[in-house]
């Protein structure tokens, strides 16, 4: 019986895809890993997917119309990769009979680092210095801001909220917490507010939200006046939560300091984005939950997910 084929579209998977060879033969299943950098289009999937039998699923658009292409090829399950699954059309997966599921709550550490980087990045602008003592020959020497006595709001609780709380409590700050299904965490002395109350308290803003119709655009223009003066942003989570054209009004303005973004509204970030004009800003490349360590763990159960899945069909 020849194996059954299964496409890889999840870019930290690709980047070790040759160490998890042996774990899909382990399972019976052959690995064919896409050529791609961040996502796949849909047009793009409608011509592969129905080549395989499993996909394990990056941040690409698994829409109605590339399930539907799918089943009328060779699809009988698929895995989304990782925790978030606003790009996963889960109700056209049930209707055609499809089965689908996530990874989830398994990145929570390794994304809180990022975010805990990400805003004593912005406190000290150890970026820029580094940026233009490397590209400039200068010896820049800015006044940051100490992290200890300021107010972090955190913006989601969930796993990832919780350890990024954690860890900017260790710092010395006060967190407040936003997220309609706040539960209290024994030993995580945090404050919940409603969104978007005692937002002008925020010296740090920290999204760590997934990405639904009540998160989709939370940072907007009407936020802005809301705002304290100099906030500085930090967005880990799913890059619509904020929408990038309120963010340049509010660094143009003053109103937000500086941003840390590991995701954006569309990605790869475009050469010409009006964001890359603000040298105290951090860019990143979606790849907060990248570390060898974790990539390594949600693969080989992405793999045995898929062997499940499949087993249960063929």
């Amino acid at each position: 019986m020849t194996a059954p084929k299964i496409y890889v579209t999840c870019p930290p998977m690709l980047g070790m895809i040759e160490s998890f060879r042996s774990a899909f033969a382990e399972k019976g299943l052959e690995c064919v890993p896409a050529q791609m950098t961040q996502v796949k289009t849909v047009e793009e999937l409608i011509k592969e997917i129905p080549l395989y039998d499993g996909w394990i699923i990056g941040d690409d658009p698994a829409t109605r119309d590339v399930v539907a292409a799918g089943v009328k090829g060779r699809l009988k399950a698929a895995v989304k990769w990782g925790v978030g699954v606003d790009n996963v059309d889960f109700a056209a997966f049930k209707d055609f009979g499809v089965p689908v599921e996530n990874t989830p709550g398994v990145f929570g550490g390794e994304v809180a680092d990022l975010a805990l980087a990400y805003a004593l990045g912005l406190a000290r602008e150890s970026y820029r210095i580094d940026r233009e003592i490397r590209e400039k020959n200068l010896w820049p020497k800015p006044a940051g801001v100490s992290m200890s006595g300021k107010t972090v709001a955190i913006v989601g609780f969930g796993d990832i909220g919780r350890q990024t709380a954690r860890r900017i409590l260790a710092c010395g700050c006060k967190v407040i917490a936003y997220d309609p299904f706040f539960k209290p965490v024994e030993g995580l002395e945090v404050e919940r507010a409603e969104w978007p109350a005692r937002i002008g308290e925020a010296d740090f803003l920290i999204f760590t939200c997934p990405l639904n119709n009540e998160t989709r655009g939370m940072f907007n223009e009407a936020l802005l006046s809301k705002l304290k003066n100099g906030v500085r942003v930090v967005n880990v989570g799913r890059g619509p939560v904020i929408s990038e054209g309120a963010l340049l009004k509010g660094l143009e303005s003053g109103v937000v300091h500086s941003a840390a973004l590991d995701v954006f509204e569309v990605e790869p970030l475009a050469p010409a984005s009006p964001l890359r004009r603000f040298d105290r800003c951090i860019f990143g490349s979606h790849n907060g939950s990248n570390t060898v360590d974790a990539v390594k763990r949600v693969s080989l159960l992405a793999i045995d997910k898929m062997a499940r899945l499949l087993g249960e069909r063929l």
